[in-house]
């Protein structure tokens, strides 16, 4: 399973999580009245997952290379956090449907940004003048379908 196909299967499963994972953690957190608890109790079902796969696939013994890695690489850990924690108080406010487009928008921008520069050791990817237009027609797209 390592063909683009696969990859693409596999991101837009990701890409179809976000707004589920968006309107049941929200949802959550409003039953709880505390969108934190939600937040915790996602962290501790996700930390569970990836312990079990860890197992599952033999990767356990690559933790132990974890304390030699560049620090500033666990910094993605705030940033899911944010994220969740965010989605998780904005969406029932300013509903799943806006939060999550803001949330793609974020994304065309940084994807962009990360692609051009190559950052953080990413495949370079400059970002030529039709690259522009695609993200920014994707964007109007997804503006399009938050339009009543």
């Amino acid at each position: 399973m390592h063909s683009p196909t696969s990859y693409a299967l596999i991101m837009l499963a990701a890409g179809i999580g976000i707004p589920v994972l968006a309107a049941l953690n929200a949802s959550l957190g409003t039953r709880l009245g505390t969108p934190f608890a939600a937040g915790l109790i996602l962290f501790c079902v996700a930390l569970s997952a990836a312990v079990v796969v860890l197992f599952l696939t033999g990767s356990a013994s690559a933790l132990a290379q974890a304390p030699a890695q560049p620090k500033h690489l666990f910094l993605a850990g705030l940033l899911v956090a944010f994220y969740v924690l965010s989605i998780t108080w904005v969406a029932p406010r300013f509903g799943v449907g806006n939060a999550v487009f803001f949330v793609l928008l974020g994304q065309l921008i940084s994807a962009a940004i990360i692609d051009h520069f190559g950052l953080f050791g990413a495949r370079i990817s400059p970002l030529s003048l039709s690259r522009a237009g695609g993200i920014a027609l994707m964007a109007s797209g997804v503006w399009l379908t938050q339009q009543v």
